[in-house]
């Protein structure tokens, strides 16, 4: 079984974890984590019903009582576990993964995540380590919160009606929210649920699956264009704005309008655009590693007021320091709302951000990344004095007028490199020596 990641449960299904794999994790979950009850949603995917079957009668059988919320966002299950107290939740999705995929991802007390540093690791050897379970006694309680979750979610909702926005669903979970907050305003599409995707993965960050937006974007003379993922935590705007440059954006609430003290919060990739034009704001920024089970935590540890990551998650202290894509979509259109009457668009006011070229994540196939990241560090740190250096996620160095981030993929044998300079050309010149070093390791 390889469904055990960093963050989460995540495969093929059939594949890398069975149904009966999915019932010993509810079995043995509840023993984890020491609760009598747990909070389970579920996403569209065709496989989710058989997975919620199998994991509920895990977690009965255990002797512990399931509260059903059915359909939900990842984030709506967030929300509840803090707001209802529960101390264990799980959402049955593989989020922005293909169609095949499913998996699970799992909180504890206040929505803190469970990652395998903190408890999945473990869990993963009580399954292939203690005996088959013998059954008990729990049942299922439906659980229906929509209406209370649309109630919170309404206070981030604001008079956006001079934007002309087109808004791609990804056949997701954002369907079962979207007209809720935003109205019939917006021009919708692939708002339907299928857990087959039809049309396109339901992932943002790959171009691919933004053509469709950006054409409609174009044939609607659109300001914007928004595209959720599947399972609706993670947001992107359609005129290809990189996702961390939104957290610049998101300080023009929080900071600027709202007031909001504490830090904010960005994973190790992101534009250091970013830090400077929050710093602009009167507000320090914290870096930190990928992934929602270090930043949600990490943002909880700072009390930080919100935050972000390259990959279009974002954080929210009102949100219980989890992500919410639809508080970021609300707030983010508000932002471009106040600006459009200030007659700056959404061009003008990314480039006001976005001060450094940016090479984006590019992919190498490396066995040896620890030697080849080491090859990379050695290299620039006798070239040039750096200014900043970081050894988490891989390694962050930043120098004067540039900075590049080189980690490690955790489960393929890709070595992942982000370039920024402050002009095209440097970036084209320290991207080439940047190759150059890595051409022995590949």
């Amino acid at each position: 079984m390889g469904a055990f990641k960093a963050y989460d449960f995540r495969g093929v299904f059939e594949k890398d974890f069975t149904l009966e794999d999915i019932y010993r994790i509810g079995f043995f979950l509840p023993k984890l984590l020491n609760v009598n009850k747990v909070l389970v949603g579920r996403d569209m995917r065709t496989s989710s019903p058989a997975i919620f079957d199998s994991l509920t009668k895990g977690i009965t059988d255990a002797g512990v009582d399931v509260y059903d919320m059915g359909l939900s966002t990842t984030p709506m299950v967030y929300y509840f576990t803090a707001k209802h107290n529960f101390d264990a939740s799980v959402m049955i999705t593989a989020s922005h993964n293909p169609k095949e995929h499913n998996g699970l991802k799992v909180s504890t007390t206040n929505a803190l995540p469970v990652g395998y540093d903190t408890g999945l690791g473990k869990l993963e050897q009580m399954i292939k380590e203690t005996p088959a379970p013998v059954a008990d006694k729990g049942k299922i309680i439906p659980h229906d919160v929509k209406a209370e979750y649309l109630e919170f979610q309404k206070q981030f909702s604001y008079d956006i009606s001079n934007l002309k926005i087109a808004m791609d669903c990804c056949n997701g979970m954002s369907s079962i929210l979207v007209k809720d907050l935003f109205g019939e305003a917006p021009v919708y599409m692939y708002d339907e649920l299928d857990g087959t995707f039809p049309h396109h993965e339901a992932n943002p960050l790959e171009p691919e699956n933004v053509k469709d937006l950006q054409a409609l974007v174009l044939k609607e003379k659109a300001d914007i264009g928004v595209i959720y993922d599947g399972d609706a935590d993670r947001v992107e705007k359609g005129k290809f704005i990189a996702p961390d440059l939104m957290i610049a954006v998101l300080g023009l609430y929080f900071i600027k309008e709202k007031g909001y003290q504490g830090m904010s919060i960005q994973d190790i990739r992101t534009s250091k655009s970013v830090t400077e034009y929050i710093n602009k704001l009167g507000r320090e920024v914290y870096i930190w590693r990928v992934g929602r089970a270090y930043a949600a935590l990490k943002l909880r540890e700072i009390d930080g007021a919100f935050g972000g990551e390259f990959a279009g998650h974002y954080y929210f202290r009102d949100f219980y320091y989890s992500d919410s894509a639809m508080i970021a979509s609300q707030v983010i259109l508000h932002v471009v709302s106040e600006m459009k009457k200030k007659g700056i668009t959404v061009s003008e006011l990314i480039s006001q951000i976005a001060t450094y070229a940016n090479s984006g994540e590019v992919n190498f196939k490396i066995e040896k990344k620890k030697e080849a990241m080491d090859a990379m560090k050695n290299y620039f740190m006798a070239q040039e004095q750096n200014t900043a250096f970081m050894d988490f996620d891989g390694y962050r160095i930043e120098f004067p007028d540039w900075w590049f981030n080189v980690r490690p993929s955790n489960t393929e044998p890709y070595l992942r490199l982000l370039m920024e300079a402050k002009s095209q050309d440097l970036l084209d010149k320290k991207m080439k020596e940047a190759k150059k070093v890595l051409e022995p390791f590949m």
